[in-house]
C-alpha cells in the first residue's frame, strides 16, 4: 500500500490523474486545488464542467482551509453518519476554480477508507473523487467493471485492492444550508 501512496502523491505533485480505491467506488483523482488536471478529470470524463465533482479529505479539522464557514450540523453529521456521506457546502474556498459550482458549493466526504484516508494524510490536500466511468453511464461497482478508456487516461492506477468482488456503492449526499437546513440528495 505505501509504494502504491508514494507513487500517487508523485502524480498528483506532477499534475497528473490517477484511478484509486476510496470509501465507496473507484475514483478518479486529482489534485483539487490544480486546475489543469480539474480539467483533464473532466474531459476523461467527457463531463461538462457545469457538473461539479467531490473532493476527499482524511480529517474533519481541515474543512475549514476549503469552506468558508462549517455549519454547525456538519460536525454532528460528520461524526454520527454509519456510512460514506458527502456533504456538500456553500462558500468553497482554495479549491481550483473548476471545480467549485456555479453557486459556490463544493462537494466534501471525510474518507474513513484505509487508502483513500492515507492518500489524502499523505498528499497533504483535497484529492478529486469522480466516479470511475463516462459521464452518464453506469459507475463500476468494482475495478474489473471500468472501461479501458477510463484506464487508458490516467496517468497512474492504484493495485491496492483490484481484486475485490463486493460491489461498492456510492456514497449518500446531502446539502447544507447556510441556516443549518438539510436537503437529502441521495440516500
Amino acid at each position: 500500500m505505501q509504494e502504491d501512496i508514494k507513487k500517487a502523491c508523485e502524480i498528483l505533485r506532477n499534475g497528473g490523474i490517477i484511478l484509486y480505491p476510496t470509501d465507496t467506488i473507484w475514483g478518479i483523482g486529482c489534485d483539487a486545488t490544480n486546475e489543469e488536471a480539474v480539467q483533464r478529470v473532466y474531459e476523461l470524463k467527457q463531463r461538462s464542467d457545469s457538473k461539479s465533482m467531490l473532493v476527499l479529505l482524511d480529517n474533519p479539522a481541515k474543512l475549514q482551509t476549503y469552506v468558508k464557514e462549517v455549519p454547525d450540523i456538519a460536525w454532528d453529521l460528520i461524526e454520527l453518519t454509519d456510512k460514506p456521506l458527502t456533504i456538500i457546502y456553500d462558500g468553497a474556498k482554495n479549491l481550483a476554480a473548476n471545480l467549485i459550482a456555479s453557486d459556490g458549493s463544493i462537494g466534501i466526504r471525510i474518507t474513513a477508507e484505509t487508502f483513500s484516508r492515507e492518500l489524502c494524510r499523505q498528499y497533504r490536500k483535497p484529492i478529486v473523487s469522480t466516479s470511475a466511468n463516462v459521464s452518464g453511464e453506469p459507475a463500476p461497482a468494482r475495478f474489473s467493471q471500468i472501461a479501458g478508456e477510463i484506464k487508458n487516461g490516467v496517468d497512474y492506477i492504484v493495485t491496492c485492492r483490484q481484486k475485490e468482488t463486493t460491489p461498492a456503492k456510492p456514497s449518500g449526499i446531502v446539502k447544507l444550508g447556510k441556516d443549518g437546513t438539510i436537503h437529502i440528495i441521495r440516500k
